[in-house]
């Protein structure tokens, strides 16, 4: 591997600011955790492009750890993954691991999962997120998942977010993620539940 952003280890980097690969090609997920993380002592990175990672796990987990521990070993910095989907309880938990495969865009995803849905009368449904942070020298630094309960509407609504944000409505509050602004989607997503478990662990690695 050539040198560059990717190019010194975490001891080096100790010596002035630690960096973090985000594992994932998603841009949308990537402004996230840049917001989530932005007041740490750490550089975030996005992961090299072209890298492709298979996502074989069978749950969420599984393919967390799978991301972080190839982003942290192809870039030989720590890394950060999150596997996060749809589990819709009237499709026994589909579109779940599978939630970014169901279809092949944003918009013929969301048509799949409302013409799926159509013969039934129960619309209730989680999303998960699972997140974790590896090292190159492929360990397991830190794991958490949060879940974030509601319903999926009959038409998209609002135009933030992405995924399937425009048909989740969050139970109790009346809106979809997309309908959202990112500070209040934090509040009770399943990836902001997941990074405040995370992130007193973050400052631990991070101001250590």
């Amino acid at each position: 591997m050539g040198k560059g952003a990717y190019g010194k280890s975490m001891s080096q980097q100790n010596r002035s600011k630690p960096s973090l690969v985000i594992a994932s090609g998603n841009l949308g997920k990537v402004r996230e955790f840049r917001k989530l993380l932005m007041d740490l002592p750490v550089t975030i990175l996005s992961q090299p492009e072209g890298l492709q990672i298979e996502e074989s796990g069978k749950t969420f987990v599984e393919n967390a750890r799978l991301k972080a521990l190839a982003v942290a070993k192809a870039t030989g910095q720590w890394a950060m993954a999150d596997d996060s989907g749809l589990s819709v309880d009237a499709l026994d938990g589909a579109p779940g691991v599978y939630s970014a495969r169901y279809a092949n865009t944003d918009e013929e995803r969301i048509c799949r999962l409302l013409k799926d849905l159509e013969p039934f009368a129960d619309r209730s449904a989680h999303f998960s997120s699972a997140i974790c942070v590896a090292s190159p020298e492929e360990e397991i630094l830190l794991e958490v998942e949060g879940k974030c309960e509601g319903l999926i509407i009959e038409e998209p609504r609002g135009i933030n977010g992405f995924g399937y944000d425009p048909v989740f409505e969050v139970y109790g509050t009346g809106l979809t993620f997309a309908e959202m602004e990112i500070e209040n989607k934090q509040m009770f997503s399943h990836r902001g539940k997941a990074f405040a478990l995370l992130r007193p662990e973050l400052e631990k690695l991070f101001r250590a």
